[in-house]
């Protein structure tokens, strides 16, 4: 397996997006780990094109594979699509290259399986099939390298909080969760006997906290030791991630929940009303390994434990390369 990798290294990637940061940190961390030369090949089609995505062509007008299109050879060795509006573009690349270029679709966009070489979907999910890969969260950019490097440079805001300290991400109502006045109020009560158990609070709301619940966690907080990131400045998050003892999690939001899997340390997973099957799953799988507990309305003592740290970014990786090998070695090391 290190063979295959080490094959891999260095080789041209394509990442093709929608934009969105968290399907573009997944992709990332993916690529990274194959240690890729990557380009983003960033798309928006029109309408009626975007209607028509994950199933429907590439619109005529983006001329793939002119000169006049971001889509043009020379083609690369691996190209990577998250995100419906990103499928059309990456089934046209394997049309026109076919072996050249090893595709991976990241997540279940119900397409057919011819459409890449490989799909990943987290072991939640339910596609399943000979080219799909699962594991139990998804892949991110917080490797162990990169943590011990945060670790490694200590900010001075951050060392000023008494210890333990509690990294607190702010999730927010979607399609399955809703954040009521007695979630929301459970939630204020553990983080308010977190500080009176002495602990540091670093907490970060997400892009979908509701304004109103950031501003009344804040006011609930104000007496308590602890550093506030409402969208302004720079995101502390990785230093969060990094510095942390313990974290209390949103439920709703599956990366808020897997990334801090990386670290190994103790997870407490705050339950807004409402809830899914494939929530379910995916909570019921990190319970058992031993990752997440939940999080209780009072705090009578911080709890410690420690489990193997989940990081899917490598292990996806490897399966990549190992096929991207299998497949070389039959046609002649191409």
């Amino acid at each position: 397996m290190a063979d295959a990798l080490q094959a891999v290294a260095g080789r041209r990637g394509w990442i093709i997006s929608d934009g969105k940061a968290g399907h573009e940190a997944q992709a990332r961390g993916v690529a990274e780990a194959l240690s890729l030369d990557v380009e983003f090949k960033r798309v928006a089609p029109a309408t009626p094109w975007s209607w028509l995505s994950p199933w429907g062509p590439v619109a005529p007008s983006e001329r793939f594979g002119s000169d006049a299109s971001p889509f043009h050879p020379p083609w690369p060795d691996f190209a990577f699509a998250i995100g419906r509006l990103t499928i059309p573009y990456i089934r046209r690349l394997k049309q026109m290259v076919g072996l050249g270029t090893y595709s991976v679709i990241l997540l279940d966009p119900k397409v057919s399986p011819r459409t890449a070489d490989l799909f990943w979907v987290p072991e939640h999910d339910k596609l399943r099939g000979p080219n799909v890969v699962t594991t139990l969260t998804g892949p991110h950019t917080f490797s162990a390298s990169r943590l011990a490097e945060l670790r490694s440079r200590l900010p001075a805001d951050i060392a000023a909080l008494p210890s333990p300290r509690v990294a607190v991400l702010l999730g927010g109502p979607n399609g399955d969760y809703r954040y009521t006045p007695p979630r929301v109020a459970h939630l204020v009560s553990a983080l308010q006997s977190l500080g009176a158990l002495g602990a540091g609070l670093l907490i970060t709301a997400s892009r979908r906290t509701p304004p109103e619940i950031t501003a009344f966690v804040r006011e609930q907080m104000a007496w308590q030791p602890h550093l506030f990131w409402d969208g302004e400045g720079d995101n502390p998050y990785p230093q969060y991630l990094a510095q942390a003892d313990a974290f209390v999690v949103p439920a709703d939001s599956i990366n808020m929940t897997g990334e801090p899997c990386a670290t190994g340390k103790p997870i407490y997973v705050f339950e807004p009303e409402g809830g899914s099957p494939k929530f379910a799953r995916f909570h019921e799988a990190l319970r058992r390994h031993g990752a997440t507990r939940p999080l209780p309305a009072r705090f009578a003592r911080l709890e410690s434990w420690s489990y193997p740290p989940l990081d899917a970014g490598p292990v996806i990786a490897a399966e990549i390369a190992r096929r991207w090998a299998k497949r070389r070695q039959m046609l002649g090391n191409r």
